[in-house]
């Protein structure tokens, strides 16, 4: 059973597919995973939602860059104090923008490009079960809602974001959006499942990017669609850098592929018409530091002599966008 004390939690999508998921497994790492939801460490994220639980709002709108929910008109002056102290607690704002109760949230990046650019070369995300790897706050969640998916699956493991997602969700309450706190790791347990799956700045995070494409091969329907995100390095050759220590000053990065790279995994892993419909150079008006998130960002990662390479002495980050499919 889903734990009461989380909020809103919507309709469980488990039982309805019992019989062609994992269900026994998901369900035990599910309850051993929602422990981390109450550690003491976590403990001013719950807070900050539980303090806000009596707002409720039925206005939103998913359909364009800003994710908005509510209007500032709505809330008292100490209910619009006490929410915009819960909206402190998330800082840094990593995923975004959001417009919350007319409280602006310019997050570090610009989720919106992302999403923009991806959009048109998608199938329509009705009706169709879809998973978001790396979900984090739950802003690409959201904007897929707007199509009305059969149901939105997101693997996150880190307990924040499941509770800065809450936050929203608490108000929104969308039947459609699952966040499982879950990994990469974790998507076989959902064979022949999704119809559709972003994998969103997730490979260059992990030290075996192949094997991780051929699990989100086996979670993939038949003719389903992948959309793959991936940071990298410029280059003609089918090479990956791995960074001696850190990259861009990142802890976590493993294999930062060219384009030919990313696509020859892609291909490894069994998937078909691969097809890379964008890639550029990250720049930093795309990931930069505002003030929901003062920290350092893109531009302090970036040799500031020469902003073709971070401090390191590496390349700078490009990002390839992927799309293909599975027979």
């Amino acid at each position: 059973m889903l734990d009461e004390s989380l909020g809103y939690v919507a309709p469980d999508y488990l039982e309805q597919y019992n019989d062609i998921i994992e269900y026994e497994n998901i369900l035990a790492i599910r309850q051993e995973r929602q422990k981390q939801l109450f550690e003491a460490k976590t403990k001013r994220y719950y807070q900050a939602v539980q303090a806000v639980k009596d707002i409720e709002s039925n206005k939103f709108d998913f359909s364009g860059s800003v994710i908005k929910v509510g209007e500032a008109d709505e809330l008292s002056f100490e209910q619009q104090q006490r929410f915009n102290q819960s909206l402190k607690a998330f800082c840094p704002w990593k995923k975004g923008p959001f417009e919350l109760f007319g409280t602006f949230i310019d997050a570090e990046w610009r989720s919106d490009w992302k999403w923009e650019r991806i959009l048109p070369h998608i199938q329509s995300l009705t009706d169709r079960k879809v998973a978001d790897i790396g979900c984090h706050n739950g802003y690409f969640m959201f904007r897929m809602a707007h199509q009305k998916p059969a149901c939105v699956v997101g693997f996150e493991p880190y307990a924040k974001h499941f509770w800065n997602f809450q936050l929203v969700q608490n108000i929104v309450r969308q039947e459609m959006l699952h966040f499982e706190l879950l990994g990469v790791e974790h998507i076989d347990l959902y064979p022949d499942f999704f119809d559709t799956i972003f994998c969103l700045g997730i490979l260059y995070h992990h030290t075996d990017p192949v094997g991780l494409l051929r699990k989100l091969h086996k979670s993939l329907k038949k003719t389903g669609e992948i959309i793959i995100d991936c940071q990298g390095i410029p280059g003609d050759l089918p090479v990956a850098l791995t960074p001696q220590k850190r990259y861009a000053r990142a802890r976590g990065i493993w294999f930062l592929p060219t384009q030919l790279c990313l696509e020859n995994w892609i291909n490894r892993a069994g998937f078909t018409d691969v097809n890379c419909f964008f890639a550029e150079p990250l720049s930093t008006e795309e990931q930069r530091r505002t003030s929901w998130a003062d920290i350092d960002s893109l531009s302090e990662f970036l040799d500031p002599q020469n902003p073709s390479l971070t401090v390191e002495g590496y390349p700078a980050p490009w990002r390839y966008y992927v799309i293909a499919h599975k027979d």
